[in-house]
C-alpha cells in the first residue's frame, strides 16, 4: 500500500470515527424528539417502538399545564439580562486587566476562576436568605442577578483574553490623541474584539439558559424558567417519558437553533477564549 492509499484509508477511518461519535452524541436528542411524538404507553413499551403514529397531544398538554410561553419568556428575559449585565461588567474589569494590571492581577484571575469550583450548593442557604429578605425569590431579577454571579468569573477570563492581543501601540497613540480610558474602551477596544465579546455573550446565554439549580431553588411559578417547567414532571408517581420529552423537546429546541445559528462564534469563544 503507498503512502497516498495510506492517508486515504486514514482521512476514511478518521471521518467515520468523527461520524460515529457525533451520531452517538446526537442520539439522545433523537430518541427524546421521536419519544415526544409517542403516547405513554408507546414511550415504555419494550422493545422500543421505533413504528408509530406521531401525536401532538403532549406537545398540547404540556402548553395547558406548564404555560410554555410564560417559562420561556422568563427564560429569554433571565438568559440575554444577565448576559448583558455580565458583559456591562466584565468589560471594563478585563480591561483594567489587560492593560494595567498589577502584582495581584494574575492571583486575582485565580481566585475568580476558582469560584466555579465551590459546589453551588454550598452557598445555597445564605444566598436563599439574602433573597429572601430582599424581596427576591420567584423574581426575575433575582435570576439575572445570580446568573450574572454564576459566569462572571468565564465572561471575565475569556474578554481578558481577547483584550491581551490587542496591541498596545494602538492604545498609546489614542492616548497621545487626547483619548480617555473610557474613549479607549468603547472606540477602540470594543470594536477591534468584538468577535470575541460577540462569542462570550453567545457562550454566557447558553449557559444561563440551560442552568438548572438556581432556577429550581430560587424560583416557583412567576420566575420559573424552562428547567424548572422540564423538572415538573418528575412526579411520586414516576416519570411521564412523553410528555417529558415534548416538554424537554420545547425547552431545548429555541436554544439548540440559536446555538446552531452562531456556532462558528461558539465555537472561537471556546477555542480561543478562556482555554486559549
Amino acid at each position: 500500500m503507498n503512502l497516498k492509499q495510506k492517508l486515504k484509508v486514514r482521512t476514511w477511518i478518521v471521518g467515520a470515527s468523527a461520524w460515529g461519535i457525533a451520531l452517538l452524541l446526537f442520539f439522545p436528542i433523537l430518541w427524546m424528539f421521536l419519544t415526544s411524538f409517542k403516547t405513554e404507553l408507546q414511550a415504555i413499551s419494550t422493545p422500543p417502538t421505533f413504528v408509530f403514529e406521531p401525536t401532538l397531544e403532549n406537545f398540547s398538554l404540556v402548553q395547558e399545564r406548564s404555560d410554555y410561553l410564560k417559562h420561556a419568556i422568563n427564560s429569554i428575559v433571565t438568559s440575554f439580562g444577565a448576559t448583558i449585565l455580565a458583559l456591562l461588567i466584565a468589560i471594563p474589569g478585563a480591561y483594567a486587566m489587560a492593560f494595567y494590571p498589577g502584582k495581584r492581577t494574575k492571583d486575582l484571575l485565580l481566585w475568580m476562576l476558582s469560584t466555579k469550583m465551590l459546589p453551588a450548593v454550598g452557598v445555597l442557604v445564605p444566598i436563599y436568605i439574602l433573597f429572601r429578605d430582599y424581596g427576591l425569590l420567584d423574581t426575575r431579577i433575582g435570576l439575572i442577578i445570580i446568573f450574572t454571579m454564576m459566569n462572571l468569573p468565564i465572561v471575565v477570563w475569556m474578554l481578558f483574553s481577547y483584550f491581551k492581543d490587542i496591541p498596545r501601540e494602538i492604545l498609546e497613540a489614542c492616548r497621545m490623541d487626547g483619548a480617555s480610558p473610557m474613549g479607549e474602551v468603547v472606540k477602540i477596544v470594543m470594536p477591534l474584539a468584538w468577535g470575541g465579546i460577540a462569542s462570550t455573550g453567545l457562550l454566557s446565554i447558553v449557559l444561563c439558559w440551560n442552568e438548572a439549580f438556581w432556577s429550581l431553588n430560587l424560583t416557583a411559578a412567576d420566575a420559573g424558567t424552562l428547567t424548572s417547567m422540564i423538572a415538573s414532571y418528575s412526579s411520586p408517581e414516576g416519570l411521564f417519558w412523553a410528555k417529558l420529552s415534548a416538554a424537554s423537546t420545547l425547552a431545548c429546541a429555541p436554544i439548540v437553533a440559536f446555538g446552531w445559528l452562531c456556532q462558528k462564534q461558539l465555537v472561537q469563544g471556546l477555542t480561543f477564549g478562556a482555554v486559549k
